[in-house]
C-alpha cells in the first residue's frame, strides 16, 4: 500500500506519463516502500525531491535512418533518456530490441537510478536504446545501423556527461561499432565514453560475466542469512544471454546444480544440469537459439526442449529461482507454482522481472527474495571499474576485478539488509534496496539545490 501523503505524487506520474505501464510499475513499488520514510523525514515531501527523482532530466528521442544489404533505407527510432545526475554522470545500458519505446526506457532509467546509487559508486541514472533488432541482420547491416544510431548519440554523451553500456541486443560488437563511429565524430579517443569494450581498447576483464556473477553472490549473501548456501540447491534460470550463463558458471561454482535455462524460443530442462560450455557454443559462438543445445548433446542426452507458449520454464521444480531473461516474465501463475514446488530463494538477474502479484506472492511465502536493483547491480559496478581503468590508463586482472565485484555486491547486499531492519521490516529486500537507493539520491539532491 501506499501512504497517503505519497497517493497525489503518483497520480501525477500517472497523469503526466500515460501509456507508459512498465515506468508505472517501477515508480509505484518505490513509492510503496517510501511511508516509513517520509513519516521519519517529511523534508523530502516539502522539498519536493520524491516530484523530482520521478521527473527524468532529459528525454531524447531521434531518426535513426540506415541502409540495408538489399540498399534499401529503412527507419528506427532512438532513444535515450538521462533520467538523474545527482551521484555522478548518466550510467545505463542501450538496448536494442522491438519492444523498445519510451516508457520501457523511463522504467529502465528510473530503476538505473536506484541501482547505481547502491553500489556507493559516483554514477547517476540513464538509459537508452531502439526498437531495431540486431536479429538474423548481417555485421554490415549492424554496423551502418550502429553508425547512423551513434552519429546522434553523440551529441549528448560524453566520460564526464552520460556514459552508456550494452544490454539487450547489444553486446561486443554493437559497442565496438558504436565507440570506432564515437571517435571518428569527435577526433577523440574518449575511452571512457562507452563501457563494455573489448580487453584490447580498454574494457574491463569480468564486465562480460559480472551482471550474473553479481547476482549469484547477492543471492548467495541472502542465502547465508538462514544457514544456507547453493551447495546442493537445484537452480532454475531463465534467459541464456550473459546474464543467464554467467549466473550458471557462477552457480555452478558454488556446488548448485542449474538445470533449465530459455530464451524467446522456449527453454531447455537438463536433469543432469546444464553443460555449460555446450550453453557457450550455442549461444556465443553460433548465436543459436537454446533448442540447439539438445542437437549439439546428441540423443540420449537426457535433455528436452518445452517450446514457448506450450509451458513455463517456472513450471521446473527448483530450491532458486534466478529471472534473468526480461520484465514481467515471471507472473503470479508462475510465483504460485515455484512457492508449490518448495522454492526458497529467488534473484533477480534481469531488470523488473518479477510482476507485483509474484512478489506478493513470494514475500507472503516467507521466499527470499532479492529485487533486481540491488541484486543485478554487478553489471554496472563493473562498468564503473572500467570507467576507473580507463581514468587512470589501467587494466586490472580478472581476479582483482572480481574481487572488487564480490565486495560490492556484499555491501549492496548488508546496505539492504540494514536499511530493512533500520525501517521496521527486517529480511525484506525490496523495502531495504528501495530505501537505501532513494535516501543517497534525495540527500544528494537536497545539496545540490533545485536545480
Amino acid at each position: 500500500m501506499i501512504d497517503e501523503k505519497l497517493e497525489p505524487l503518483l497520480e501525477q506520474v500517472l497523469h503526466r506519463n500515460p501509456g507508459e505501464p512498465e515506468f508505472h510499475q517501477a515508480v509505484r513499488e518505490v513509492l510503496e516502500s517510501l511511508g516509513r520514510v517520509v513519516a521519519k523525514r517529511p523534508d523530502y515531501i516539502e522539498h519536493a525531491l520524491i516530484e523530482r527523482i520521478c521527473e527524468p532530466e532529459r528525454q531524447i528521442i531521434f531518426r535513426v535512418p540506415w541502409v540495408d544489404d538489399k540498399g534499401q533505407v529503412q527507419i528506427n527510432r532512438g532513444f535515450r533518456v538521462q533520467f538523474n545526475s545527482a551521484l555522478g554522470p548518466y550510467k545505463g545500458g542501450l538496448r536494442f530490441h522491438p519492444s523498445v519505446n519510451v516508457g520501457i526506457i523511463k522504467f529502465l532509467g528510473f530503476e538505473q537510478t536506484f541501482k547505481n546509487a547502491l553500489t556507493g559508486m559516483p554514477i547517476g541514472g540513464g538509459k537508452g536504446g531502439s526498437d531495431f533488432s540486431p536479429r538474423g541482420r548481417s555485421d554490415g547491416e549492424v554496423m551502418r545501423f550502429c553508425q547512423s544510431f551513434m552519429t546522434e548519440l553523440s551529441r549528448h554523451i560524453g566520460e564526464h556527461t552520460d556514459v552508456p553500456a550494452g544490454d539487450i541486443g547489444v553486446g561486443g560488437r554493437e559497442i565496438g561499432y558504436m565507440f570506432g563511429q564515437y571517435k571518428r565524430l569527435t577526433n577523440r579517443y574518449e575511452a571512457g565514453v562507452l563501457t563494455g569494450k573489448a580487453l584490447f581498447y580498454g574494457g574491463s576483464r569480468a564486465r562480460t560475466e559480472a551482471t550474473g556473477y553479481g547476482n549469484t553472490y547477492f543471492t548467495k549473501a541472502m542465502l547465508a542469512t538462514k544457514d544456507q548456501s547453493f551447495e546442493g540447491k537445484t537452480v532454475v534460470v531463465s534467459g541464456s544471454g550473459n546474464v543467464a550463463i554467467y549466473s550458471v558458471e557462477k552457480v555452478q561454482s558454488f556446488g548448485g546444480k542449474v538445470v533449465a535455462v530459455s530464451d524467446s524460443s522456449g527453454y531447455v530442462v537438463d536433469e543432469a544440469g546444464i553443460d555449460l560450455e555446450l550453453l557457450k557454443e550455442v549461444k556465443e559462438v553460433r548465436r543459436g537459439r537454446i533448442a540447439n543445445y539438445l542437437e549439439l548433446k546428441g540423443a540420449g542426452g537426457g535433455a528436452h526442449f518445452v517450446k514457448g507458449g506450450e509451458g513455463s520454464i517456472w513450471d521446473v521444480p527448483c530450491d532458486v529461482a534466478m529471472p534473468s531473461a526480461t520484465q514481467n516474465e515471471l507472473t503470479g501463475k508462475d510465483a504460485k507454482t515455484l512457492v508449490s514446488n518448495g522454492v526458497v530463494a529467488v534473484g533477480e538477474g534481469a531488470n523488473m522481472p518479477s510482476t507485483p502479484e509474484a512478489i506478493r506472492i513470494f514475500r507472503e511465502a516467507g521466499v527470499m527474495f532479492a529485487p533486481g536493483k540491488a541484486a543485478n547491480a554487478g553489471g554496472v559496478a563493473t562498468s564503473a571499474l572500467e570507467m576507473q581503468q580507463n581514468a587512470s590508463r589501467d587494466s586490472w586482472s580478472f581476479d582483482k576485478t572480481e574481487a572488487r565485484l564480490a565486495e560490492i555486491m556484499q555491501t549492496i547486499h548488508d546496505n539492504c539488509a540494514s536499511t530493512a531492519d533500520e525501517y521496521g521490516a527486517p529480511g525484506d529486500y525490496v523495502l531495504g534496496a528501495n530505501i537505501a537507493g532513494f535516501v543517497r539520491v534525495a540527500d544528494a539532491m537536497r545539496t545540490l539545490g533545485v536545480i
